[in-house]
Parts: C-alpha cells; structure tokens; sequence
C-alpha cells in the first residue's frame, strides 16, 4: 500500500519507508493526536514520538521488540496521555525539549536543547527547539540517505499554518522560528509529520508563509 499519511482513530497505522527508519504513523484519542513509531531497519531499535493517547495502541504497535526512548514534541496533556503507561511497561527513555520537560508526567531523562541527537539505532534525528506553541516545544530532524529530511513538527506546523499560540508576542515568535529554523533551512521536498491530521511538505506550505503573518494565526 502507498503511504498517505491519513489515519484515522481507531483505523489502521499508516507506514512509511524512509532510507534506513520505517515510520508507522497512527492517530490516537479524543483530540485525533498523531503518534509516530520510528524502527532502525538495521538494528530493530525503536523510537515514539508523543505517547498521546490509547497505550494499548501504541504498545501493539510496538511489539515485542522493545521501545528505547519515548521523545514528547510538548507538554500538552493531549500529547502525553498514554506516556506513563508507555515508559512503565516498556522501560523506555524519556526525552523532551529542557523548558518543557518539568511539565510532564513523568521524570524525563534527557532534556535537549537545538543540536541534540536522539538516536534510533543507526538513525539519528537532530533535535529543533521552535518556541510559540510552548516554551518548550521540538521539532525532530530526520534526513534519509536519499536526501530527504522528515520533520515531526508536533503542534509548531501543520498544513495551513503554525500551531496554536495565546498571546501576540507567541504567535510572533513561533512564525519567526518556524520561518528561520525550518523553511530557511530545509527544502521544498522536505516532508513534515504534525501532531494532528494530514502530513504536507515545506513546497506546498511556503507559498502561504506571508498570509499567515498578515492573519495572525
């Protein structure tokens, strides 16, 4: 089957191929939240992305071959939901941006800052600090051996715009950060998996970067 990126909850994981890490891309829970489980095709190492939602979901999802670390996006409960069970059953590591980390349910042991790496086996993601959203709030790097990077935004992009903010000054900083660290850094053809709904791509999204700053949200 062709990857499309659209999953429903309760319906099947949608998986895609990427160089040497497979995504399975599954939504979850009352607030249709995107968890991505991330697999070294090499080494059958194992990485999630937001533990939103549905443990017993994600842990299907997981197998019997283990979870090394659990990395959350942001602190938002709709995001973590299903984390203390996740890192109970599995013993996995937990990872989360440092001004975000205190938040959480669960006692996070690597906190990272922009430059950080995560690792899945072979796989490496470089970790994104993009502020707005919340304090806190990452975006992972992943760039496929075709050359491809795969972003997983959490609630910082989305197709038709950046994620939600409260205040003014956070929306300005969260479209200012998004435009420098993201579309002022990668490509067209780079690939982007958010927290809620449908992937896009930096191409289909650039065009509108003005718009949204004019609007405000």
């Amino acid at each position: 089957m062709t990857y499309t990126g659209e999953v429903e909850v309760g319906g099947p994981a949608d998986v895609q191929p990427a160089g040497d890490l497979l995504i399975t891309k599954v939504a979850v829970g009352d607030m249709n939240n995107n968890a991505y489980l991330l697999r070294c095709v090499l080494t059958g190492e194992q990485v999630l992305i937001d533990a939103a939602n549905e443990a017993d979901t994600l842990l299907g999802l997981i197998g019997g071959d283990g979870l090394a670390r659990v990395v959350t996006t942001h602190r938002h409960g709709d995001h973590w939901q299903a984390l203390p069970t996740i890192v109970e059953r599995t013993g996995a590591e937990t990872v989360a941006g440092e001004d975000d980390a205190d938040e959480l349910p669960v006692t996070v042991t690597t906190r990272v800052r922009t430059g950080a790496r995560v690792r899945v086996g072979s796989c490496e993601l470089e970790v994104i600090e993009v502020a707005g959203h919340t304090p806190g709030s990452i975006v992972l790097a992943y760039d496929d051996p075709d050359g491809i990077v795969h972003l997983f935004t959490g609630d910082s992009l989305f197709p038709g715009g950046v994620g939600k903010t409260w205040a003014p000054e956070d929306f300005v900083t969260l479209i200012d950060q998004v435009e420098s660290k993201i579309f002022g850094r990668f490509g067209d053809d780079t690939h982007v998996y958010p927290g809620h709904g449908t992937d896009t791509t930096l191409g289909v999204e650039r065009p509108h970067l003005t718009e949204w700053r004019e609007r405000g949200w």
